[in-house]
């Protein structure tokens, strides 16, 4: 704390204010009311985004208690001399776009020719006070924003202008500023210093995106850095604090324009296409008859077919999300120049049609390794024609040296062979990319939970004789009494769709179970695989075991078991995992905090950072991933049943008490409560990477957010009576998760803990869970054998007529049971793209502007704590990484667990714990 003083150059005014440290790396506060007192100067920060420790020699605005002011005002008597004026200056901080087309160029000279006969930006200055004879905010005289035209050829990254405003020596503390932009053209404000006050520069975080007043009348409304609780808010400010959320809330109605900036909710009716034919019609995700979440409403009208279903808006043109959720210019050309684009909309239709006229299975396993060494055009014999195509596509005469080849996913990067061992199969299910599914077995054997009438007997297939004699000596109620069977089951999950699946043209599947023994060196390993089919008749045979090979034949036949295990998992890891736990759930919480928090409220301000992007990536995941015929219905098992399966799995499954990391390794028998132990927990599996890294973030991130709300909220009385943070919480519940809003496992918001406990867990949801699950997925599923992200055919058996072929052929029949080569490929480009961090991404315990985001000196101080546990928590990690006690990330081949490491630089590194869903 005594850096966070020297820092402030304000000693004892921090001295004055009714603080006391704590143990963990904040404080706590007795006297809650806080007022922006002493700003001191901040240096305009060279960097967009600073890393907190490189922040930490730079002043940040202090907070002191009303306690000092209300002595000092008794203090000094009231003067009576007529007030006088003065001049203060401001600096405006616009960040200029990196590449114009020709329109916005001549839009910008236009602008810089009619700014100078006063089609200008217009700002005013508005006190936190209020003016005792108009009982309305005080404000300064109009300012305008000076040498916009001068300045309109500036080729720099950002460009500071001043302002000049006049006001009274009355005027008081300002709080806002109003900005008109009576220009053509949007730009985007960074951020306002106001100098020239006795008590020092006043910062104002902007980032956002001003329209023109042509098409957006009305003045745009930013904040000073200071946070206020809603009943703390300086009268100057409370009309306009409430105007903001207005505005941002919108009137539900309309289609909105891309310039918008309108905040609300609306069902999953926009996935399908019926005006192109029944095939692509699909059901609404969203109501009574199929629950889900909501996503941001767009407001487009219906389609011409089906007056439920909103209307495409298909690539290349870009889908509504409000304007500053919009990807910034080096992540659009990041996302923009991904493979994914490349493989979906850059090759010509008739490259495409011959690439199609040749799609074949894989014949054997060089091809696979041909996608890394040749590329996919190549491989295919279409070099030569690439290059006689037109300039237009000169990208693609590239393709074979980069475009369309692959980097050699690292989980065969060391050993080539690793994806065929049983010990690796079973250490993914701990470090992979979809390390969430394991469970204890805590009978034997396992019971499904389907209605039996329907989907037959409920008991599995699984037998004692099946595993006895793996379980290293023990009986299997030994094994199951000393935690040592655990499963990984999407029995349930998968069977109600397999009728619809295996009917559709290329797709075979089961709903598989896998049984797993804890070796005395902590790797698991498989035992059993139980398969199962739709149940036809009472005397069908459709459940089947497959355990561990014992010749040539049943090792071939074990491999197809453990690849369709590998696809269930794909298609688990992709539509429940990551998609609707990270990405899809996380919406109603997003939308309602920009509907009912204001920027100035201290929740909205911590939460801020971990919510950047997401809209966005979740928007063009229902233009082109998710959606009908999209790229998730090609490369995925279940097809065009895909989304129906992420809704049965938040109608059944889905519960946000059980989201938080420690609550989810409890319910799935992972872990029990230890309280001897740091994050309270005992974990049964000692060396489960994911569990042991996460609960070091999850402890990380608690205490920061628990020093965080204590700060705001001394007493639970303050969390129940603030009314923006009960409106938040009611609004993502009872409108954003409408159709489970009943359920009564909701967590209640009446105290501090509460508030911790639900902010925590959204901030992993954010961060740690999705970077667990998303940045893992070229790494391992580049290589397709590895992770089958779908299957062609089902396991024979010896009354098959494929039998025969076979025992002929089995690597052949291996790998026509696997993707074609153009899926393999398309999937490929998928993953390397959803795996790819961008240039200007933001990490775990990194802040944009990190010394002007919050006016309170002492949080600011508390984040440099939380900064430095981050930093501590990495080299924890590495280390843990050289362990070679700890078989599950250290071994010969072994690849390290990194995706819990929260520092990455860009690209596909397969580490890397961003703040948000971004990607």
């Amino acid at each position: 704390m005594a850096v966070a003083k020297e820092m402030m150059g304000c000693s004892s005014f921090v001295s004055s204010s009714k603080v006391f440290l704590n143990s963990t790396y904040g404080f706590q506060q007795k006297q809650n009311r806080f007022l922006f007192v002493k700003p001191v100067w901040v240096p305009m920060e060279q960097k967009r985004r600073v890393h907190l420790r490189k922040a930490a020699k730079v002043p940040v605005v202090a907070a002191i208690s009303e306690d000092l002011i209300k002595a000092k005002a008794k203090a000094v008597p009231a003067q009576k001399e007529k007030a006088v004026e003065f001049k203060v200056t401001a600096t405006i901080t616009i960040r200029n776009k990196n590449k114009e087309d020709f329109k916005e160029t001549l839009v910008k000279h236009f602008d810089a020719f009619t700014d100078m006969i006063g089609r200008n930006v217009v700002l005013e200055l508005i006190s936190t006070e209020e003016d005792p004879k108009t009982m309305a905010p005080k404000r300064s005289k109009e300012a305008v924003l000076k040498d916009w035209s001068k300045k309109a050829n500036v080729k720099a990254e950002k460009v500071y202008y001043t302002a000049e405003f006049t006001v009274d020596s009355n005027f008081g503390v300002p709080g806002a500023i109003t900005v008109t932009n009576k220009h053509q053209k949007e730009f985007f404000l960074e951020s306002i210093t106001i100098e020239d006050f006795a008590y020092g520069p006043l910062h104002f975080p902007c980032n956002s995106w001003v329209q023109s007043n042509k098409h957006h009348p009305g003045k745009r409304i930013f904040f000073t850095n200071q946070p206020y609780l809603p009943d703390q808010t300086p009268k100057g400010l409370r009309a306009l604090r409430e105007k903001e959320l207005d505005d941002l809330r919108g009137n539900g109605k309309g289609v909105r324009k891309l310039s918008d900036r309108v905040y609300d909710f609306d069902v999953y009716n926009d996935l399908g296409n019926p005006d192109k034919g029944i095939d692509y019609a699909r059901p609404m995700l969203g109501g009574e008859k199929v629950p889900y979440p909501r996503r941001c409403r767009t407001g487009r009208g219906p389609s011409e077919t089906d007056m439920e279903a909103e209307s495409r808006v298909e690539k290349p043109l870009p889908i509504y999300v409000p304007r500053d959720e919009q990807f910034e210019e080096s992540k659009q050309n990041a996302f923009s120049a991904g493979r994914l684009r490349a493989v979906l909309h850059n090759l010509l239709p008739q490259l495409k049609a011959s690439i199609s006229a040749h799609n074949r299975d894989l014949n054997s396993f060089s091809d696979i390794d041909g996608l890394y060494k040749e590329g996919l055009l190549l491989k295919l014999g279409f070099h030569e024609t690439v290059k006689k195509l037109p300039k237009m596509v000169s990208k693609l005469q590239e393709s074979s040296e980069g475009l369309l080849k692959y980097e050699t996913p690292k989980v065969v990067s060391k050993d080539k062979f690793a994806w065929l061992r049983d010990d690796e199969f079973g250490r993914q299910a701990l470090a992979g990319v979809n390390p969430v599914n394991i469970e204890r077995l805590a009978s034997f054997p396992p019971v499904s939970k389907l209605d039996p009438e329907i989907y037959g007997p409920q008991e599995s297939a699984l037998k004692e004789e099946h595993i006895a004699g793996q379980l290293n000596g023990m009986t299997i109620q030994q094994a199951l009494d000393e935690n040592k069977l655990f499963m990984v089951d999407y029995h349930d999950i998968y069977l109600p769709l397999l009728d619809r699946i295996n009917a559709l043209d290329g797709r075979k599947s089961y709903a598989t179970r896998t049984i797993f023994f804890l070796t005395p060196s902590g790797t698991l390993k498989p035992v059993a695989i139980e398969l199962s089919l739709p149940h036809t008749s009472p005397n069908s045979q459709s459940k089947r075991v497959v355990t561990p090979p014992v010749d040539a034949t049943t090792n071939w036949i074990w491999q197809l078991a453990k690849a369709h295990v590998c696809s269930n998992d794909a298609g688990v890891h992709q539509l429940v995992n990551h998609w609707l736990r990270t990405h899809a759930c996380m919406e109603p919480f997003i939308l309602a905090a920009h509907r009912q928090l204001s920027a100035m409220h201290p929740i909205f301000k911590l939460l801020d950072p971990h919510m950047r992007y997401t809209l966005e990536i979740n928007a063009l995941a229902r233009q082109s991933l998710i959606s009908a015929d999209g790229v998730i219905e090609n490369c995925f098992t279940p097809g065009r049943y895909c989304m129906e399966m992420s809704a049965a799995a938040y109608r059944s499954h889905w519960r946000f008490d059980k989201e938080g990391l420690p609550a989810d390794l409890i319910r799935r028998g992972i872990a029990v409560p230890d309280p001897t132990q740091p994050h309270g927990l005992k974990l049964l599996i000692e060396d489960y990477p994911y569990a042991s890294d996460g609960l070091l973030i999850w402890n990380a991130l608690e205490n920061w957010v628990r020093t965080y709300v204590n700060r705001y909220y001394p007493n639970s009385s303050l969390v129940c009576n603030d009314r923006e943070l009960q409106q938040w919480y009611h609004e993502s519940v009872h409108v954003g998760h409408a159709d489970l809003s009943k359920e009564s496992w909701w967590p209640s918001l009446k105290t501090t803990d509460d508030l911790v406990s639900i902010l925590t867990t959204l901030i992993w949801l954010a961060s740690a869970q999705h970077a667990a699950l998303n940045f893992g997925q070229y790494p391992y599923g580049g290589y397709v054998p590895n992770r089958p992200p779908l299957m062609r055919r089902l396991i024979p058996d010896e009354n098959d007529l494929e039998y025969a072929n076979f025992l002929a052929d089995p690597q052949k029949y291996f790998l026509s049971a696997l993707p074609s080569l153009l899926q393999a490929t398309k999937f490929m480009a998928v993953v390397d793209t959803l795996s790819t961090h961008s240039p200007d991404e933001e990490y775990l315990g990194e802040r944009q502007h990190p010394s002007i985001w919050s006016g309170d000196a002492e949080i600011v101080e508390a984040f440099f704590g939380f900064s430095a546990e981050i930093r501590r928590i990495e080299k924890e990690i590495e280390k843990r990484n050289a362990d070679p006690n700890l078989k599950n990330r250290c071994g010969a081949g072994v690849l390290p667990y990194e995706l819990l490491a929260p520092s990455s630089g860009p690209g596909v590194t397969c580490r890397g714990v961003p703040n948000s869903v971004s990607i």
